[in-house]
């Protein structure tokens, strides 16, 4: 007779370890409280204008084709195709970099736009590139938190570049080090905002992050990032995989150090292990009843949240492409605004995602779909409706200076979402969408490990627990869950 294993929650992380537990003979089950699967990666249509609602940038696209075909079948219906340029920067003075990938063409333009020698430039990229290699399969795809990992080889070489990771330096002071103008400087420190950290705290190693939108370049799925949600989930119920949508798990059941199931309502679901991918401090909160957690890790600080405003244009700009990013003339400032003092700046950093740009049908003939985020504090009870508002004057007063238009005349369709409403719809602690923070040199120790080490048969996928952030970590979350599942159950 099959075991029985209980995901909770249908994000990324949660239908990834349930197609990785199907394949390893598992009867799984998955339960998720919004009525679709996806979790962040998730679609809205409003009016004319389609928008992905979550994350936006996509690289790593093996990771998914490996899922898809994981049990002999063919990846080949999921689509995508690797973008030309992977972001456009402007700055306030007028500059502009539309920044390619590989390392020779980003080396040119950042020679040609900000004055930087091309030789240090690669020769950083192709740092940033032996770093990532390095790391890669003893810390990303592998657990940090068992004994047995630190026998791998791969470990002392990993660890015999430490000096060349930059960890006992921040990425602005890495960068500033390494780059003679600071525009470069910031562009490259931008990249601690993928997993919702501080680049002038976050550690040099995080510069790794780089590597793969510069070294190697982001994708589009076809059919928008929504794409990756789906795909996933048709995989996992043709493995045998049962869904149960508007269903949230109250309580996650144990005896004596072991797992016995969950509790939904007033009914037992007995199982022989569960995996939570909810966020991990609420997993504990809400949960696991007597059972605290590891208060070191927990209590460490967040990473930011955002606000998204989700607008219909109804006017083509060729200046723009898939991704810009408009950069506060304050960045540092706005750093210290959103951790230390919970709020936001008034010169915001701007990303707009333009999924039109390559899907037409996500907008009208005559418009594009602008998805524009600001990452902002995590919820402290402030009021989001007054700092919306007048976020979304800033915004347009400095989009509409810098792209010489009246953007508000041109907004047809609007939504938006915010901390507090990130926190209701997806279990994140205070609005956080990456967990803790990577504000600190040994952060990445401080990630929660995917299983527990006080009750039998628990585990934890997603972006909140090791390794980290983004679409890719999350699905590498439910890799290294079966690495420790064909242990802890004695599977081939």
């Amino acid at each position: 007779m099959s075991k029985k294993a209980v995901v909770i929650g249908a994000g990324i992380g949660g239908m990834a370890s349930a197609i990785r537990l199907a394949h390893l003979g598992f009867d799984t089950s998955v339960y998720e409280s919004n009525t679709e699967p996806g979790g962040k990666v998730n679609s809205k249509h409003f009016g004319s204008y389609r928008f992905d609602m979550g994350p936006s940038v996509f690289t790593e696209p093996h990771l998914v084709d490996e899922l898809l075909s994981i049990n002999g079948g063919s990846s080949c219906d999921f689509e995508y195709q690797k973008l030309s340029i992977s972001c456009n920067y402007f700055f306030e003075d007028g500059t502009k970099v539309a920044l390619p990938h590989g390392p020779e063409r980003v080396a040119d333009v950042l020679h040609t736009e900000l004055g930087e020698d091309k030789n240090k430039v690669l020769r950083f990229l192709n740092k940033l590139r032996r770093n990532y290699e390095a790391v890669y399969p003893v810390f990303i795809s592998a657990s940090l938190h068992r004994f047995t990992q630190w026998m791998n080889i791969g470990i002392f070489r990993a660890i015999s570049r430490i000096p060349k990771y930059g960890l006992l330096r921040s990425m602005d002071a890495v960068n500033r080090a390494q780059f003679k103008n600071p525009k470069t400087a910031q562009i490259f420190n931008r990249f601690a905002t993928y997993n919702g950290s501080n680049p002038y705290e976050a550690p040099g190693m995080l510069n790794i992050i780089a590597h793969l939108e510069l070294n190697i370049g982001p994708y589009i799925p076809k059919g928008g990032m929504v794409s990756i949600s789906n795909h996933l989930f048709e995989q996992a119920k043709s493995m045998g995989v049962k869904f149960y949508f508007k269903q949230s798990v109250n309580e996650i059941l144990h005896n004596n150090k072991r797992i016995e199931g969950v509790r939904i309502a007033n009914q037992k679901i007995d199982a022989d292990l569960v995996i939570s991918n909810m966020d991990v401090h609420n997993t504990y909160k809400k949960l696991l009843n007597g059972f605290d957690g590891p208060q070191k890790i927990l209590s460490q600080e967040k990473s930011s949240s955002a606000i998204v405003f989700y607008w219909g244009i109804k006017k083509k700009f060729p200046g723009l492409d898939v991704h810009n990013i408009f950069f506060s003339n304050e960045y540092e400032n706005e750093f210290q605004r959103m951790f230390k003092e919970h709020d936001l700046s008034a010169d915001p950093t701007i990303y707009i995602h333009i999924s039109s740009k390559v899907e037409k049908q996500d907008a009208p003939e005559y418009g594009e779909n602008w998805f524009v985020m600001v990452n902002a504090p995590i919820n402290k009870g402030q009021d989001w409706e007054i700092m919306r508002r007048q976020l979304r004057q800033n915004i347009l007063l400095k989009l509409s200076r810098i792209l010489k238009e009246d953007i508000e005349s041109l907004i047809e369709i609007e939504e938006y979402t915010d901390p507090s409403r990130l926190e209701q719809m997806y279990s994140g602690m205070n609005g956080s969408i990456y967990g803790n923070s990577s504000n600190s040199t040994m952060s990445a120790f401080y990630r929660h490990p995917n299983f527990s080490s006080q009750i039998k048969g628990l585990y934890f996928s997603g972006v909140t627990v090791h390794p980290g952030g983004g679409i890719p970590l999350a699905i590498n979350s439910a890799k290294i869950i079966e690495k420790c599942l064909k242990k802890d159950f004695n599977l081939v």
